[in-house]
């Protein structure tokens, strides 16, 4: 794990699916769940998605926090 994906968590979108436009960073956990156990897809996208995973999986979601841009 590196800053650069961890930055591209929160800028990156869910290209297509029930949660097609929103942020890599905040899917929510369940189906993040789902995509874990159905495979997540090849390239980088999958490869966000599956940190993604590991970071709410282990309830890490809060290191992205620093990272967010402020308001």
């Amino acid at each position: 794990m590196d800053s650069e994906h961890l930055s591209l968590l929160l800028v990156r979108e869910m290209p297509y699916g029930k949660y097609k436009g929103r942020k890599i960073a905040d899917l929510p956990g369940h189906y993040l769940g789902w995509l874990a156990r159905e495979g997540f897809p090849r390239g980088e996208l999958g490869q966000l998605l599956a940190l993604m995973y590991e970071l709410d999986h282990n309830a890490l979601r809060g290191l992205l926090d620093p990272l967010r841009p402020a308001h």
